[in-house]
């Protein structure tokens, strides 16, 4: 019986246990997995914000730290938006939309295939998209409060604060993710501080996080 395709949409920015832990389910459930870190393009080139600090390379390397060379997962650029981004919105109505969606299936092996999201609202828009989304929980665990705990470390607030509380933050976001992980997150760790300092130059749009540059 020829296999069934997982597609898993996300931002994976950066990717934690609760990432892995879906991943590890889906194919423990037999299915081919493919994952797919969102990424928004302007002229060529990947923009990144505090929300998306992490580029797709290294969201890539970080999922390989975890799962290496596995045979039943593939981590694919296809889903990528080009600037201007409105062009997506709103979704299922933009013609833009559409295509962004056989984007993301044109590499895809198998006839058959489900998509994962533990989002009641997400799981609708998929459905819509005829992209079969499977019924699944959200999970504890999210990649914006590993984000923040690393902002934490660097930010003004632990300019007075003990070396304890600062040791407890960095404890804090490393139980969070895998191994691998915590190692590549600290290998670039001039990108958490870039983005420490920054103000969040995203938006906020019909329930979608987009860069502000490139939005028009």
């Amino acid at each position: 019986m020829e296999r069934v395709a997982a597609i898993y949409l996300a931002h994976l920015n950066p990717f934690t246990n609760t990432h892995r832990h879906i991943i590890s389910l889906l194919l423990q459930r037999d299915y081919n997995v493919y994952v797919y870190p969102v990424r928004f393009l302007k002229n060529h080139k990947e923009i990144n914000t505090r929300s998306f600090p992490f580029p797709y390379h290294i969201r890539k390397a970080m999922i390989e730290s975890v799962f290496g060379n596995n045979k039943s997962i593939t981590v694919s650029p296809d889903y990528s938006l080009v600037s201007p981004f409105v062009r997506y919105l709103p979704p299922l109505i933009s013609p833009f939309s559409w295509i962004l969606r056989n984007q993301i299936l044109r590499n895809v092996r198998e006839e058959k295939f489900i998509t994962y999201t533990g989002d009641v609202a997400e799981r609708i828009t998929l459905s819509v998209f005829k992209l079969n989304p499977i019924k699944a929980s959200r999970l504890a665990g999210s990649a914006s409060a590993v984000k923040e705990m690393l902002y934490d470390q660097i930010t003004p607030k632990f300019s007075n604060g003990s070396r304890g509380e600062q040791r407890h933050e960095e404890q804090n976001w490393r139980d969070m993710v895998p191994s691998g992980v915590a190692d590549l997150i600290e290998h670039n760790w001039q990108i958490v501080e870039k983005f420490a300092r920054s103000s969040d130059s995203t938006l906020r749009v019909m329930g979608m996080k987009i860069p502000k540059e490139g939005f028009v």
